[in-house]
């Protein structure tokens, strides 16, 4: 069994999407705390002139430390502008007819609880089985466990019978100094490899890193293989450090 853990972001980038298909059962990440001005409740189109933020407004003041699946969007209907950047700067995309009312439909019902998880989380399952992505998905506050940072990843491949562990390379600054907590356990650990692929865009020149949107809006059934093309063997727990060692020393 191969499984990835991530946080629920809004609207997420192709390489969320890569780590999700890429393994046998991925977990949302919804029970650690909340990070304002995070990818939990922003992420980026494409415009005329550059990537535009797209931001979810929550409620955060006197709530320190809130975790993720207790946040409550702030303005209910923050989604009439969200749609309406999406439209203007989507609409003369090849594909835009065949995914916008779909997501039209879905952003105010997702919306409608007023918790930033729901919406995340019906957007990325959207988001998935438009692509094509058939990896089951579960959440974290669904699971019987609990802990700390590495200590939870390491609780949550124990429960899900997990032999190998993927984790986005981001985490790799506290987990490589953490290892032992999931190898003593019999997980082995690999970091995502993705180099961000390069597809038909509005508006040229390229630009990478956008929402996966911008993808399905533009190549709609060849989105997949151009999520997959970035996809490189992972990278070692040693090669990720030797990475960050180059880092530091240049």
């Amino acid at each position: 069994m191969k499984i990835a853990i991530a946080q629920p972001t809004y609207l997420p980038w192709l390489g969320y999407f890569d780590l999700l298909d890429q393994v046998d059962k991925f977990v949302l990440l919804d029970t650690v705390q909340f990070e304002k001005q995070s990818w939990q409740q922003r992420n980026r189109i494409k415009t005329p002139t550059g990537l535009l933020w797209l931001t979810v407004p929550v409620v955060f003041r006197g709530r320190l430390g809130q975790r993720i699946v207790d946040v409550e969007i702030r303005e209910a209907d923050f989604w009439r502008d969200h749609l309406r950047a999406v439209e203007l700067n989507y609409r003369r995309a090849p594909f835009f007819a065949g995914y916008f009312p779909a997501l039209s439909e879905l952003l105010p019902s997702a919306s409608s609880s007023l918790r930033l998880a729901e919406l995340n989380i019906g957007l990325l399952r959207w988001l998935a089985q438009a692509l094509g992505i058939k990896t089951p998905i579960v959440r974290s506050s669904e699971l019987a466990v609990d802990g700390k940072r590495t200590h939870l990843l390491a609780e949550i491949c124990s429960l899900l019978g997990a032999a190998t562990y993927v984790s986005p390379l981001g985490s790799a600054d506290y987990l490589l100094n953490e290892l032992p907590t999931l190898t003593s356990r019999g997980v082995n650990v690999v970091f995502q490899h993705y180099d961000h692929p390069s597809y038909r865009q509005l508006f040229p020149p390229f630009l990478a890193h956008a929402s996966a949107l911008d993808l399905l809006f533009n190549e709609s059934e060849a989105s997949l293989a151009t999520v997959r093309s970035g996809r490189r063997a992972p990278f070692s727990p040693s090669e990720v450090a030797q990475r960050l060692n180059e880092k530091v020393g240049s």
